[in-house]
């Protein structure tokens, strides 16, 4: 007993004989800014997203984009220089799938991949573990661990520098001309640097990889057993936007989002970069230096904001915004619509999900313009007779990506045929061809008809005999010869 409390007293005199700089190797992290509205913005009214303003977002600079085609939608002080902290890891994760043959192989932590500063967030790697690689990418996401952005440099590029460069190279491929990079985690480094815009162009390219999308909208993820760690499930730092129930309420939970990525220090402030989908539209967007809840909130003004001014139509949608009418001809003189006929666009297979998403006002232009954005072909003449249902031609849509897709346009009303109106040429051959009798019917102008060449020979003839007993009555008849003879 009295050994036991002999060691204790030892061990207490050793820590506090212990240097102060030793008691505290991890240094306090410094305080994370966070700006505040000005005093003189409008209030937000969630009511009315379309009307938000710079001064409503806490953000320092920020921006909103269409992931479909990169048009920027909102957008303040986009091209200020930031520092984008752990958003880095987007480029990191996203270049470890494309550059990566087989994302179930297994790697080693190597003791270079562990220097990492010691305030750095982690996914609890150590050195010497064999883990997978596709592991070390959902932990890198999802926890933001500075080790795993280490490991997959390594593994993708067999150095820390020799990665940095493939960054640098694809941020320049990409045009994201005021970015550059010192690491593959993003921990500060006034040499590590990019913009809101750029940030935007990366995460876009990014969520254009399904495997990066799949991974960068996941909310908890399994870790299997390690080499040196039991099995563990981590979950996402944006678990504010991706998760809410009535159980565990949030309010900064956004049903639309799909993800992506936060990332905080001092230098940067809180960062995060999103994206949402609803109805065919998708966007993305990035807030830099803001506050820790008002990342949410500014990421949710921008996403409304976006939504109220994308729609998503179908092509027959798009077309029923300026149907077209035709005007035909051979129209019964009772049509009510004097032969005006409209064109009802219809899908000619059993399903069509063909989705065209541009804003309100690129919409209704190309509405007004149909024929530049559809190809329109006829099948048939404009004479009537027509009947309701009966195809006319065809509207073709042209997407980016993906085949052609054909439509039906068909007459929506019967227009009868006027009623004195000539046979046409192909109504007389129609009728021909669909006679059973090969020899025409016998109708008294059929008779006429065949027997005419012989009235007109008879009357040819009468007309002759005529004239010659008319010339007779005028000179006379020749007298005949009177024989004399001498008797």
């Amino acid at each position: 007993m009295k050994r036991g409390i002999s060691v204790l007293l030892a061990l207490i005199l050793l820590f506090l004989a212990l240097p102060v700089s030793s008691l505290s190797e991890a240094p306090t992290p410094e305080p994370i800014p966070e700006p505040t509205l000005s005093p003189d913005a409008e209030k937000y009214d969630p009511d009315h997203p379309e009307n938000l303003a710079e001064d409503q977002l806490y953000a320092l600079s920020a921006i909103l984009i269409s992931q479909d085609n990169g048009e920027v939608i909102f957008s303040k002080n986009p091209d200020e220089i930031r520092y984008p902290a752990s958003t880095t890891k987007i480029l990191t994760v996203l270049l470890a799938i494309l550059f990566t043959d087989d994302l179930n192989e297994k790697v080693i932590v190597s003791e270079t991949a562990m220097n990492i500063p010691a305030d750095s967030s982690t996914m609890g790697l150590r050195t010497g573990e064999e883990i997978r690689l596709i592991d070390v990418l959902y932990g890198t996401m999802l926890l933001s661990g500075n080790d795993g952005a280490n490991v997959i440099a390594e593994t993708v590029s067999g150095s820390i520098p020799a990665f940095v460069d493939l960054m640098n190279q694809t941020a320049a491929m990409l045009g994201c001309d005021s970015t550059h990079f010192a690491n593959a985690h993003g921990y500060h480094d006034d040499n590590h640097y990019t913009t809101a815009r750029d940030m935007a162009v990366i995460a876009r390219y990014a969520m254009q990889n399904e495997t990066f999308r799949q991974i960068a909208g996941t909310v908890s993820y399994t870790i299997p057993r390690t080499s040196m760690q039991r099995a563990r499930t981590i979950t996402t730092k944006s678990s504010y936007m991706l998760t809410g129930s009535e159980e565990k309420p949030n309010k900064y939970f956004y049903p639309k989002a799909t993800g992506i990525k936060t990332g905080s220090h001092s230098h940067s402030g809180y960062c995060f970069v999103g994206s949402a989908s609803s109805e065919g539209v998708s966007l993305i967007s990035v807030v830099f230096f803001t506050g820790n809840r008002a990342r949410w909130a500014d990421t949710i003004k921008l996403m409304d904001y976006g939504f109220s001014q994308y729609m998503s139509i179908s092509p027959v949608q798009l077309y029923n915004m300026n149907p077209i009418t035709i005007e035909t001809s051979n129209y019964s003189t009772s049509d009510i619509g004097r032969g005006r006929l409209q064109l009802v666009c219809q899908p000619t297979g059993q399903s069509d999900s063909t989705r065209i998403v541009a804003t309100r006002a690129e919409i209704q232009r190309m509405a007004d313009r149909l024929t530049d954005t559809v190809l329109i072909q006829y099948t048939r003449d404009f004479i009537a007779p027509v009947q309701a249902g009966e195809q006319i031609g065809t509207l073709t849509y042209f997407p980016e990506l993906g085949e052609p897709v054909v439509y039906s346009l068909n007459a929506s009303r019967t227009v009868a045929r006027r009623e004195n109106a000539p046979k046409t040429l192909e109504q007389i051959i129609q009728e021909t061809y669909e006679d059973p009798n090969p020899f025409p019917p016998l109708s008294p102008e059929m008779v006429l008809l065949f027997l005419s060449p012989a009235i007109l020979l008879v009357i040819l003839i009468l007309l002759i005999r005529l004239l010659f007993v008319r010339r007779r009555r005028r000179y006379g008849s020749v007298p005949k010869p009177v024989s004399r003879h001498l008797k």
